[in-house]
Protein backbone atom coordinates (compact mmCIF):
# COMPACT_ATOMS: atom_id res chain seq x y z
CA UNK A 1 0.00 0.00 0.00
CA UNK A 2 3.17 2.50 0.73
CA UNK A 3 4.55 1.90 -2.47
CA UNK A 4 1.14 2.58 -4.09
CA UNK A 5 0.75 5.53 -2.30
CA UNK A 6 4.59 6.54 -2.73
CA UNK A 7 4.04 6.26 -6.66
CA UNK A 8 0.84 8.24 -6.71
CA UNK A 9 2.92 11.45 -4.99
CA UNK A 10 5.88 10.94 -7.47
CA UNK A 11 3.29 11.31 -10.35
CA UNK A 12 2.18 14.76 -8.43
CA UNK A 13 5.84 15.30 -7.67
CA UNK A 14 7.00 15.22 -11.65
CA UNK A 15 4.14 17.74 -12.59
CA UNK A 16 3.93 20.26 -9.47
CA UNK A 17 6.98 19.83 -8.16
CA UNK A 18 5.45 20.38 -4.79
CA UNK A 19 2.96 18.36 -2.33
CA UNK A 20 1.77 18.58 1.12
CA UNK A 21 2.71 22.90 0.62
CA UNK A 22 6.33 21.57 0.32
CA UNK A 23 9.24 21.91 -2.64
CA UNK A 24 8.95 18.26 -3.36
CA UNK A 25 11.55 15.73 -5.20
CA UNK A 26 12.21 12.28 -5.64
CA UNK A 27 14.96 10.30 -3.92
CA UNK A 28 15.62 7.33 -5.17
CA UNK A 29 18.39 4.92 -3.06
CA UNK A 30 19.86 1.84 -3.61
CA UNK A 31 18.63 -0.66 -0.61
CA UNK A 32 21.05 -1.59 1.72
CA UNK A 33 19.96 -5.22 2.17
CA UNK A 34 18.37 -5.48 -1.32
CA UNK A 35 20.84 -3.20 -3.93
CA UNK A 36 17.41 -2.67 -5.97
CA UNK A 37 16.94 1.01 -6.35
CA UNK A 38 14.30 2.19 -3.97
CA UNK A 39 11.81 5.76 -4.81
CA UNK A 40 10.31 7.96 -2.09
CA UNK A 41 8.72 11.25 -2.52
CA UNK A 42 10.19 13.96 0.30
CA UNK A 43 10.12 17.81 0.87
CA UNK A 44 13.54 19.68 0.46
CA UNK A 45 15.13 23.24 1.43
CA UNK A 46 17.56 25.37 -0.26
CA UNK A 47 21.12 24.26 0.39
CA UNK A 48 23.14 27.01 -1.17
CA UNK A 49 25.31 26.71 -3.88
CA UNK A 50 22.77 24.64 -6.00
CA UNK A 51 22.58 21.70 -2.89
CA UNK A 52 19.29 20.32 -1.51
CA UNK A 53 17.95 19.72 2.19
CA UNK A 54 15.94 17.12 3.22
CA UNK A 55 14.88 15.57 6.66
CA UNK A 56 14.70 12.09 7.80
CA UNK A 57 11.53 12.98 10.27
CA UNK A 58 9.47 9.64 9.61
CA UNK A 59 6.81 12.85 10.73
CA UNK A 60 8.35 12.06 14.44
CA UNK A 61 8.45 8.89 14.46
CA UNK A 62 10.45 6.60 16.67
CA UNK A 63 12.84 5.84 13.99
CA UNK A 64 14.61 6.88 11.24
CA UNK A 65 12.51 5.88 7.87
CA UNK A 66 14.13 3.07 5.63
CA UNK A 67 15.47 5.83 2.99
CA UNK A 68 17.49 7.59 5.40
CA UNK A 69 19.52 3.98 6.11
CA UNK A 70 19.99 3.24 2.67
CA UNK A 71 21.61 6.68 1.86
CA UNK A 72 23.74 6.16 5.16
CA UNK A 73 24.77 2.75 3.53
CA UNK A 74 25.45 4.11 -0.01
CA UNK A 75 25.48 7.87 -0.06
CA UNK A 76 27.25 7.73 -3.32
CA UNK A 77 24.78 6.21 -5.34
CA UNK A 78 21.69 8.51 -4.94
CA UNK A 79 19.82 10.63 -7.45
CA UNK A 80 16.51 12.98 -7.24
CA UNK A 81 14.30 14.24 -9.69
CA UNK A 82 13.61 18.08 -9.31
CA UNK A 83 12.69 20.27 -11.06
CA UNK A 84 11.97 17.92 -14.39
CA UNK A 85 15.25 17.09 -14.22
CA UNK A 86 17.48 13.97 -13.13
CA UNK A 87 20.51 15.02 -10.76
CA UNK A 88 23.19 12.22 -9.86
CA UNK A 89 23.86 13.46 -5.78
CA UNK A 90 25.83 12.94 -2.73
CA UNK A 91 24.28 12.51 0.55
CA UNK A 92 25.78 14.33 3.45
CA UNK A 93 24.66 14.43 6.96
CA UNK A 94 24.79 17.77 8.67
CA UNK A 95 25.95 17.68 12.53
CA UNK A 96 26.74 20.80 15.06
CA UNK A 97 26.10 23.94 14.22
CA UNK A 98 25.97 23.40 10.17
CA UNK A 99 23.13 21.26 11.31
CA UNK A 100 21.68 24.14 13.89
CA UNK A 101 21.84 26.72 11.10
CA UNK A 102 20.07 24.07 8.79
CA UNK A 103 17.55 23.23 11.27
CA UNK A 104 15.79 27.17 11.90
CA UNK A 105 15.56 27.63 8.09
CA UNK A 106 13.46 24.51 8.03
CA UNK A 107 11.88 24.86 10.64
CA UNK A 108 10.83 28.37 9.82
CA UNK A 109 9.40 27.40 6.10
CA UNK A 110 7.60 24.33 8.07
CA UNK A 111 6.60 24.72 11.39
CA UNK A 112 5.23 21.61 11.49
CA UNK A 113 8.79 19.64 11.25
CA UNK A 114 9.64 21.41 15.05
CA UNK A 115 6.32 19.22 15.57
CA UNK A 116 8.11 16.19 14.43
CA UNK A 117 11.29 16.42 16.70
CA UNK A 118 9.13 17.24 19.45
CA UNK A 119 6.90 13.81 19.08
CA UNK A 120 10.83 11.57 19.00
CA UNK A 121 13.64 11.51 21.13
CA UNK A 122 15.79 11.13 18.27
CA UNK A 123 17.64 14.27 16.91
CA UNK A 124 15.98 14.94 13.42
CA UNK A 125 18.88 13.94 10.29
CA UNK A 126 19.18 16.58 7.92
CA UNK A 127 20.66 15.60 5.01
CA UNK A 128 22.47 17.52 2.24
CA UNK A 129 22.21 16.34 -1.17
CA UNK A 130 25.23 17.86 -3.29
CA UNK A 131 25.45 17.27 -7.10
CA UNK A 132 27.87 14.65 -8.01
CA UNK A 133 30.73 15.76 -10.21
CA UNK A 134 30.06 14.94 -14.25
CA UNK A 135 26.55 13.77 -12.84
Amino acid sequence: MLRLLNTLVAKRIRRKGKFGGFNALILTTVGRKSGLERTTPVGWWPGGDGNWLIVASAAGAPGNPAWYHNLAAHPDKIKIEVEGREVAVVAEQLHGAERAQAWEQIIAAAPRFAQYQQKTDRELPIIRLVPRSGG
